[in-house]
């Protein structure tokens, strides 16, 4: 099967009588300004997917950027929240070494009495 017009004129060579009125029917079709009307609507349709598939991956990334963005901001706001506990259970915790060191100062004075 010819491919480019090199294959074609190495078909011509073999003097093939069949494949000769087939090469001429091709380039009989390939000539007409319907089928170069159709080859090139066929290339601007292909150049129109390509460009719309382009389209629609980007439009995608941006999207799940957006999306990876606000996950990111939620985790950094849980992130701070718990940094925000674990710094009251820590006062809570000196809290509660500081009134355990009262009742042990208060149990020493009563014993003393």
């Amino acid at each position: 099967m010819a491919k480019t017009e090199k294959d074609l004129e190495q078909i011509k060579t073999w003097r093939d009588p069949i494949m000769d009125q087939a090469i001429k029917a091709y380039q009989q079709v390939t000539a007409t300004d319907e089928f170069k009307e159709l080859e090139r609507l066929r290339l601007r349709a292909r150049a129109n997917e390509a460009s719309a598939l382009r389209h629609a991956t980007e439009k995608e990334r941006v999207k799940w950027q957006g999306v990876v963005a606000d996950k990111e901001a939620t985790i950094a706001d849980k992130e701070a929240t718990i940094a925000d506990q674990k710094a009251a259970i820590a006062d809570q915790k000196a809290a509660i070494a500081d009134q355990k060191a009262a009742i042990a100062d208060q149990k020493a004075t009563i014993a003393r009495l």
